[in-house]
């Protein structure tokens, strides 16, 4: 069923035409991923969609009754709200109702007396009784903890900015929605919260659609691809991966129709040359034939960059760090903490957010200094610090200005002089937007400028916080390139997953209470290798029980020792069921396209490798569901056995008689 449809849309903005005569439609169940390079009005598009702006031209319809959540890149929030009172900020009538009873236990907790909020209490909990409310509370709750938030009665001004994106994401979660309009909801969120976000977004059935630059989380949420490139609209059915092949034909289609357009421009060009008179009407119809070919040159093509760049020269001494530790307000970020960075290291930083990452890049860039322990520098080395905060963008230059400051040149690797005009063109930025003030830029175009800014100083390391953090997927590729191609070390703190996998060949990940860990490989290999210590663990944990149980179990012992579930395990149990479900779901739908695809041999062989994939999964998950059921089988079996046990103890010590008890009856 079609929930949204938009037709013929056109917005602008002074003399920049953001949308030029688009279409969009959205079917229930659709996942859409918007993509595109920043600037071109991706956000824009997404607040036409959700009514929170209207366009220049052009109209936006929807089903009968269907709710919209939309989450802004930057959302409005109460600063005076507590956590759960900024959650339940909905319109429907179960959120005002829990709205009311958060904020009487607000009352309550700051002890206001007016308005009697103890009575008031307790008829808001007979309301929350009848409406079943409290169900819903206990869900906002668990999202909260999910995403890593903890303390619900914390006012909103209080949080990082991180924690109140994660608080105004849940608020979007919990509220009920046929559609779900996200601005990019991946941003300033560490790993956990990310894969927790993708499982709950899968889970729920509601449509999608949603701006990132996390390929991973294209690839594994979106069921299809749109594109915005100079006002113009692309739709690709599938998911990233599949976007990515698909728009790879649609560019090779479109340089073979320049290129037939180019020689036939040629063609007529010399006829042209020759002294063509328009004189005729078939000669006046060439001569217009000729123009028309010279007007129709693509609006796009990809503008790839060589990003082959001369660096500084690097010593063989590049960075060293000998136990060094940082606290902040009595808090241990960084213990002990020693490392050598070679010239050509390729490292990715991971860890919860709030743990010290970023606190090590500035440790390492020498804008903090440690508590303990040294940092020694070598004296060629160069560092190019891109930070989250990009302070050093001054609103009031032009572009061009701001990066003429860092080189009016800079050389390729292969010697050849690039101007810092032409490094702003293949950067994206045309020779019209370069005497733009950088205030009027939007947020992506800004990180891209700085991002080049640093590039242009030719840095030998490259400190990166968060560069995924704004920057469209074009750019992210261009600076991926830019870091295989590099001739000096590369530190990155980064929650993107597609990007370590990318570019990281170590990983430190931080483990809590200062400690940093050492991993070889990338980010996928770290996982795979956490996901095998977790197994090795639990099947020591179950090895060790059956020892303890036979040991228990013995005629010298009767003890018996209680065996229960792994914190793991407890959590498999709950949702396997789910689990199975959802993969034998999968696999029915998967079964189906492939009787649909019919002679369609690239989209069969893609549906049976997914196939495949789906029943080595269903068969490795109906195993954990006998390992799992077995064994709680056997802590009820064995609770039943103690129950007993202590029946029996409680009997054979009770004093019965004929058992050397006397009764002695003294009548006075």
């Amino acid at each position: 069923m079609n929930i949204i449809a938009a037709d013929n849309l056109s917005k602008s903005f002074g003399m920049k035409r953001l949308l030029d005569g688009i279409s969009f439609y959205m079917d229930q169940g659709d996942r859409v991923g918007l993509i595109g390079i920043n600037g071109t009005g991706k956000s824009t598009f997404l607040k036409l969609i959700a009514g929170v702006e209207q366009p220049d031209a052009g109209s936006v319809s929807s089903a009968n009754g269907l709710t919209i959540q939309y989450l802004p890149q930057n959302p409005p929030y109460d600063p005076d709200a507590t956590v759960l009172q900024q959650i339940f900020k909905g319109q429907s009538p179960i959120m005002q109702l829990l709205l009311e009873y958060e904020t009487a236990m607000q009352m309550m907790h700051d002890g206001i007396k007016e308005n009697n909020p103890q009575q008031r209490l307790i008829e808001l909990s007979a309301r929350m009784d009848a409406a079943n409310a409290w169900q819903l509370e206990a869900e906002a709750k668990k999202i909260l903890s999910k995403l890593g938030i903890e303390e619900y009665g914390m006012r909103m001004e209080q949080l990082s900015g991180g924690q109140r994106k994660r608080v105004l994401l849940a608020s979007v979660f919990i509220n009920p929605a046929d559609l779900l309009i996200l601005d990019e909801p991946t941003n300033h969120l560490d790993t956990q919260a990310v894969d927790w976000i993708e499982q709950h977004l899968k889970r729920s059935g509601t449509s999608l659609l949603m701006i990132t630059h996390d390929r991973y989380f294209l690839d594994r949420a979106a069921n299809r691809i749109i594109e915005l490139d100079q006002g113009k609209l692309y739709s690709y059915g599938g998911n990233y991966s599949h976007f990515l092949e698909k728009k790879a034909e649609r560019l090779e289609q479109e340089k073979a129709s320049e290129l037939k357009r180019q020689n036939l421009l040629r063609r007529e060009l010399e006829w042209i040359r020759r002294g063509a008179k328009a004189r005729t009407t078939k000669q006046k119809a060439r001569i217009d034939r000729f123009e028309q070919l010279q007007q129709s040159k693509p609006d796009s093509f990809d503008n790839e960059l060589d990003m082959a760049l001369a660096g500084s020269r690097l010593g063989k001494k590049v960075i060293q760090l000998q136990d060094v530790c940082k606290t902040f307000a009595d808090r241990s970020l960084i213990k002990d903490f020693s490392r050598i960075v070679q010239k050509n290291d390729r490292i990715g930083i991971i860890g919860p957010n709030g743990s010290g990452k970023s606190t090590l890049l500035k440790l390492i860039a020498g804008q903090l200094s440690p508590d303990d322990g040294v940092i020694e520098t070598g004296p060629t080395v160069k560092i190019g610090f891109f930070s989250q905060e990009s302070d050093e963008l001054n609103p009031s230059l032009r572009v061009i200005e701001y990066i003429k400051e860092a080189a009016e040149n800079i050389r390729t690797a292969d010697g050849a002089l690039i101007s810092a005009s032409q490094m702003l063109e293949k950067f994206m930025f045309p020779p019209d937007s370069q005497w733009s003030v950088i205030h009027k830029l939007s947020g992506g175009e800004k990180r891209r400028l700085f991002l080049l800014r640093i590039l242009m100083s030719s840095p030998n390391v490259l400190l990166l916080d968060e560069p995924t953090n704004d920057l469209d997927i074009q750019t992210l590729t261009i600076l991926e390139e830019y870091i295989d191609e590099f001739p000096g070390a590369v530190i990155a703190v980064s929650h993107d997953r597609y990007f370590l996998d990318r570019i990281a060949e170590t990983i430190l990940s931080f483990e809590g209470g200062g400690i940093i860990q050492h991993h070889t490989g990338n980010y996928t290999d770290y996982r795979n290798f956490r996901t095998q210590t977790e197994m090795n663990s639990e099947q020591a944990d179950g090895e060790a029980k059956q020892k303890e149980k036979a040991k228990d179990s013995a005629p010298e012992n009767h003890r018996i020792r209680q065996l229960k579930f792994s914190f793991q395990e407890q959590r498999d149990y709950e949702q396997i069921d789910q689990w199975i479900a959802d993969a034998e779901k999968e696999l029915e739908e998967t079964s189906h396209a492939i009787d649909a695809a019919g002679s369609d041999f690239e989209r069969l062989q893609e549906l049976a490798k997914t196939q495949q994939s789906l029943e080595q999964r269903l068969e490795e998950l109906i195993e954990r569901w006998t390992y799992l059921n077995e064994l709680a089988e056997e802590i009820e079996r064995q609770k039943r056995a103690g129950k007993h046990h202590e029946e029996f103890n409680l009997k054979q010590n009770s004093p019965l008689p004929g058992r050397g008890e006397f009764c002695f009856i003294i009548d006075f």
